[in-house]
């Protein structure tokens, strides 16, 4: 005769079980239903929207989730917490970063986290010309929305920002903010952060130009003589010429009698020079100065600071434009007057017409 205690014993284990093997199988069918639910996400494209790409801009400091929901709000994933799941297990969470970038649509949600770890925030490019004056450099980039100008100015002339830079002897930043095409980010939009750039390329231009001179140069009036020289001429075959002039003028007790330097110093930048201008002394006026004025009257660029630090082997001592752009030299006082009165009744006649 079966014992009744067993009998029940028995019965309770085969109905422990069968729960705990329905268990198991309810378990397992609820994660190939949560693995399966996790897989279609990741294998889904985001979002169909009507272009191929997006900007897209992430503040720094923005969490993962933060980035997930500007991710959403343009479309370029689906609104999922699944994708803070991918984000964490495939490791990217620690990995993506700040910026503006263009982002491709339709992609995986595990292709948009690979390109936002290793994407480059957009670059947005600006063109200074050479032998601008910093207030003109302030124009362009605040027209561009880069800057205030009025900050600009004020910090190129701002003392503890030059000693920060290095050039605390300096009376301003002019002729040291170097023109170039420059590519900014998002992140870079205000004058603090452009100057330290456009100084910054400026030392960089400078060590390679003087890397392999002979002899030690003077940095600040090798500045200020190119800044005359980027002033004086567009053609880039004449300046190695008139920095030879202007070698020549010094050298021999002259003085330079360059008119940019006597526009810089009257401040009438949209008018022309008269002769009062010319005899009213300033301390830019090189017709009343002895040798250079007190600083760079432009921003020179490198082909300029070169010509200065090897300006051509030249017997001229004078120059007139010719009105085209380029200019008549000459090696005496007689030449150069015959050049002045053949160019400039050409120019009054031009303008009689």
């Amino acid at each position: 005769m079966t014992d009744p205690a067993l009998q029940t014993t028995t019965a309770t284990l085969k109905q422990l079980k069968r729960i705990v093997l329905w268990t198991i199988l309810l378990s397992v069918f609820t994660l190939l239903i949560c693995v399966g639910w996790y897989a279609y996400y990741v294998i889904t494209p985001g979002p169909q929207t009507l272009t191929e790409t997006v900007t897209v801009t992430i503040p720094r400091g923005t969490s993962v989730r933060g980035i997930a929901k500007i991710l959403a709000q343009k479309d370029v994933i689906h609104d999922d917490f699944r994708f803070l799941l991918l984000a964490s297990f495939s490791g990217y969470s620690s990995r993506l970063q700040a910026g503006e970038f263009l982002l491709q649509t339709g992609r995986k949600p595990g292709e948009v986290l690979k390109a936002l770890a290793s994407a480059r925030s957009i670059e947005y490019a600006i063109t200074i010309p050479e032998g601008l004056r910093a207030a003109e450099i302030a124009e362009i980039f605040a027209e561009a929305g880069w800057c205030d100008p009025k900050t600009f100015v004020d910090l190129s002339y701002d003392k503890s920002v030059m000693e920060k830079l290095g050039f605390a002897n300096l009376a301003s930043l002019e002729g040291y903010l170097y023109p170039d095409t420059y590519l900014f980010t998002k992140d870079i939009r205000s004058a603090e952060k452009i100057i330290p750039i456009m100084v910054k390329r400026f030392t960089d231009v400078w060590q390679e130009l003087s890397a392999g001179l002979d002899t030690e140069v003077d940095q600040e009036k090798t500045v200020i003589l190119a800044s005359i020289v980027e002033k004086e001429t567009g053609a880039p075959e004449e300046r190695p010429l008139i920095a030879g002039v202007f070698h020549n003028r010094m050298k021999y007790g002259m003085r330079l009698q360059s008119d940019p330097t006597v526009v810089y110093g009257s401040k009438n930048f949209s008018v022309p020079i008269t002769r009062k201008d010319l005899k009213t002394p300033t301390p830019y006026n090189t017709y009343t100065l002895p040798g250079l004025p007190v600083g760079p009257i432009s921003n020179p660029g490198k082909d300029a600071l070169e010509a200065v630090l090897h300006p051509a082997t030249t017997k001229n001592i004078y120059f007139v434009s010719k009105n085209n752009g380029t200019h008549h030299f000459s090696t005496t006082l007689r030449e150069h007057n015959r050049a002045v009165q053949k160019y400039q009744r050409k120019k009054k006649v031009k303008k009689g017409k």
